[in-house]
């Protein structure tokens, strides 16, 4: 069989009702979204499942609904009996989905950790003034040349290398708004703004970055069942430290997913599979690299389709 690695979706896959077919395919998942009601102390399966969304959207609830909804699916697939994977990695958010998924992370400290790291992250920068953006079609270069003319006395930088031609910003969102200008001119296709609502990954996430490491200090963690890439380094990290130490610095430093994937694709990986809501990281790797076969477990369907074609 052909090695294959597991990616988890970070901010910006969430939507309301995202879990809805699993939950009634999959006990399993019904049972992970109980647990994660327990370790949170509010139904977080509620607001998932009926909203509203501008509560879910915010970056203290999309995180550990992200977080549960990876971990409920990849739960789902290894209980019906689907081949773990040889690698893992995880987007932004997603890799600390990832490190639960390897073993390395308990999923109910995990669970408070990051709504503790989005609420960290939004008293950094109070909601309204800070924000991301994707934009497309300019070379990384060019794009971080139109954030230093746009940045003037704030901050906009380029902050998820996600794909040739697509990479977010991030920032104060009037730096982003003027950054966006600039890149029109400079030959941007498109340039959209996220439904994320603090601006990670920038340096504005220092401050949050130095509360967290507190946080992280207090929770065990373990060696990885699962060789998991982190975002910061594109290198794995073995011992529980390490962990703690990418973690913290990926709050504040670009997401190198570009390179990531070439990472997993140079390990011999030939599968990749995107375990929860949406199929934004699958998109992505076709553009990073065409030869990877791609899956996207986005809902019960494709779950139950991906299982078969396990079989075969």
């Amino acid at each position: 069989m052909t090695a294959q690695a597991f990616v988890f979706p970070g901010q910006g896959s969430q939507s309301v009702g995202m879990l809805d077919s699993f939950r009634g395919a999959w006990p399993v998942v019904e049972e992970t979204v109980a647990e994660a009601n327990e370790a949170l102390g509010f139904d977080i399966g509620a607001l998932i499942a009926g909203g509203p969304a501008e509560q879910l959207n915010l970056t203290e609830y999309t995180q550990p609904a992200m977080l549960l909804a990876g971990v409920a699916v990849y739960r789902a697939w290894r209980a019906a009996g689907g081949e773990p994977p040889a690698r893992m990695a995880g987007h932004s958010l997603g890799e600390y989905t990832a490190f639960v998924c390897a073993g390395a992370i308990e999923f109910a400290p995990a669970l408070r950790l990051v709504r503790l790291r989005g609420q960290l992250m939004q008293a950094a920068v109070p909601e309204g003034e800070g924000g991301m953006a994707a934009v497309l079609g300019l070379d990384d270069e060019t794009l971080r040349a139109a954030c230093r003319e746009a940045a003037g006395e704030e901050v906009v930088e380029a902050v998820n290398l996600n794909a040739p031609g697509q990479v977010v910003i991030a920032g104060h969102r009037s730096a982003i708004e003027r950054a966006l200008v600039v890149a029109r001119e400079r030959g941007a296709r498109r340039g959209v703004f996220l439904p994320v609502s603090a601006p990670c990954h920038s340096s504005l996430m220092a401050p949050a970055a130095d509360r967290l490491a507190e946080a992280l200090a207090d929770i065990e963690i373990s060696p990885p069942a699962v060789p998991v890439v982190n975002n910061v380094d594109v290198a794995v990290p073995e011992t529980p430290q390490g962990i703690r130490e990418a973690l913290v610095r990926q709050l504040h430093s670009p997401v190198r997913w570009v390179e990531s994937i070439e990472w997993l694709a140079a390990q011999g990986v030939g599968r990749l599979v995107e375990c929860g809501p949406g199929k934004v990281l699958t998109g992505l790797a076709r553009r990073i690299d065409r030869r990877l076969e791609t899956v996207s477990l986005h809902d019960a369907d494709a779950l139950a389709a991906a299982l078969e074609g396990e079989k075969t």
